[in-house]
């Protein structure tokens, strides 16, 4: 999926920036984590990096060219998308969000009295937009308290979006002087989160010089601001030459990664521009002792709902619950899909035992583990090959036909449900698909998980076999076409060549957009998955 790349807000003052450099060029592939540019702002010239995969479709603004603060700087996205209609999308929309954001920029109230200047040194946090579909944000956690120092990097909270809880950082020096959402209160995006400055500045002056509420516009945009194709570490950091004070200079993901495995960043040696640490150098880190402890603290104990308490009998009693962002969102989109795709199942029950057996002696290799669904994916994936029909999305006027197999593996997490995706499944190895969903499954259930790690799956599967469930039905999970249910393995009386004997079976549910999928072609879908799990070699040639 073609994910526009907007112009950056790199600075609290930023109004436009300059491309310096390239360092990516129309049709290279683009790694997570790769610096795409080199954006002069009003401040300093700072390193661009992309939280997207893909391949760079399209450059908006070259070398040396100046552009505002959130025009279309890139397009990154599958070979063969369409650039053209993304653009004249971006064309239509643009003249109408610079229309709302006018007024509010330059326009004063009519009901203010006086302008009242903002102390100098104080920046404004808002409420950050994590995700391309957060329109509020519920504040977990804080892991700094008013008046601690922050330093530029450190954790200021965690903060539930409406796909997982992330870490929010901060992007400024100075004391925390004022928090405007409390531990559990929810609040819109660009709304007043917190104020950090110089002790002594007077919060008052400065809540009154933004608006109180940001109602004086956008006129003093806060650093901690981000754009739609950002995320909290999708703010670049100055490069190595710029930094001062022996402060180590890594990217956001870089010092993510670092603090999700316990790595201290002092003892690894960066390999990017000027020494500065990035993603590939975390990830190849190997220490010479144990690792440092974490910094950041661990998450609350506050998303645990607090167990009921004794209700003496005959008494009636109820508590609610606030729901959480993740699991409106996940009411929302079910029920869209629920109502809006017209569901049909098809259900087979496959033989196992030859499945039990090459899984015995696969994992029987030194430090391979492989589990059944590591099988049950690499065989969807390569059935989607042979069954293009399944691996596609509805538009109304048009299917969209998706080259890339991306798998979406279901995975439950305290407060609902997350679907963490293996991009370019089909062209896994058994082995590195078991590696990558046991880190994505990590992630989640840790809520370490980044939206980028969560988007473009095109099929998805959920297996509850591990509850000792037998079969079950899925909603789909647009814009998907299809979603397999797996069950249990069971061991029953099977008839094999005539004669009756003890078998192992597992039966899996497809659940097809009939828009999309006939039922013929989901027949034959499944026929291809049994195939290839009851007889596993044919998946390694």
């Amino acid at each position: 999926m073609a994910e526009i790349i907007n112009m950056p807000r790199l600075s609290d003052t930023m109004e436009e920036g300059v491309v310096a450099s390239w360092l990516k060029k129309v049709g290279d592939k683009i790694e997570e984590g790769d610096i795409l540019a080199e954006i002069e702002t009003d401040k300093a010239t700072m390193e661009f990096e992309s939280f997207h995969e893909g391949t760079l479709l399209y450059i908006g603004v070259q070398e040396g060219e100046t552009a505002p603060v959130d025009t279309l700087l890139a397009i990154i996205g599958d070979e063969g998308d369409d650039v053209d209609a993304l653009l004249k999308g971006a064309s239509q929309e643009t003249p109408a969000a610079k229309k709302e954001e006018t007024p509010a920029a330059s326009a004063p109230k009519a009901e203010a009295t006086e302008s009242v200047e903002m102390p100098a040194g104080a920046i404004v946090v808002t409420m950050p937009r994590l995700s391309d579909t957060m329109e509020e944000g519920t504040v977990a956690s804080w892991l700094k308290q008013i008046g601690d120092t922050v330093e530029e990097g450190d954790i200021l909270a965690e903060i539930e979006t409406d796909k997982a809880t992330m870490e929010f950082e901060s992007f400024q020096e100075g004391t925390l002087l004022y928090i405007g959402v409390k531990e559990g209160e929810s609040a819109p995006v660009d709304s007043i989160l917190a104020v950090i400055g110089e002790k002594g500045t007077d919060v008052d002056t400065v809540l009154k010089a933004f608006g109180s509420g940001n109602e004086s516009g956008a006129e003093e945009t806060p650093a901690a601001t981000v754009t739609k194709e950002e995320t909290p570490a999708a703010t670049p950091t100055v490069s190595g030459s710029e930094s001062s004070g022996g402060r180590i200079v890594a990217s956001p993901l870089a010092k993510k990664i670092a603090a999700d495995k316990g790595i201290d960043l002092s003892q690894v040696q960066g390999t990017g521009d000027h020494g500065r640490i990035i993603k590939r150098d975390v990830e190849n880190y190997t220490p010479a002792a144990a690792a440092a402890p974490k910094a950041v603290a661990a998450p609350t104990a506050k998303e645990t709902p607090v167990a009921t308490p004794f209700v003496p009998a005959g008494e009636e009693s109820s508590e609610e619950v606030k729901n959480s962002q993740m699991r409106k969102t996940i009411a929302r989109r079910l029920g869209e899909s629920k109502f809006t795709a017209p569901h049909y199942y098809l259900t087979v029950e496959l033989d196992m035992d030859n499945a039990i057996a090459s899984r015995k002696t696969i994992n029987a290799i030194p430090d391979i583990k492989v589990s059944f669904n590591d099988m049950i994916v690499k065989a969807c994936a390569m059935a989607l090959r042979k069954h293009p029909q399944v691996n596609t999305s509805w538009n109304d006027a048009t299917t969209t036909y998706k080259k890339h197999i991306h798998i979406g593996v279901a995975v439950a997490v305290d407060d609902g449900l997350l679907v963490p995706v293996l991009k370019f499944a089909d062209q896994m190895s058994l082995t590195t698909i078991g590696s990558q969903v046991r880190d994505l499954a990590g992630k989640a259930r840790s809520k370490k998980i980044s939206p980028a790690e969560m988007d473009g799956s095109t099929f998805t599967i959920s297996n509850l076999g591990m509850f000792g469930i037998l079969e079950f039905t899925s909603i789909i999970n647009q814009p998907n076409s299809s979603i397999l249910s797996v069950g249990a393995i069971v061991q029953k009386p099977v008839v094999k060549d005539g004669a009756i004997v003890v078998g192992n079976t597992m039966k899996v549910t497809l659940a097809c957009d009939h828009r999309t999928v006939d039922g013929a072609t989901g027949a034959q879908f499944l026929q291809t998955v049994r195939q290839y799990i009851e007889n596993p070699v044919t998946m390694l040639a």
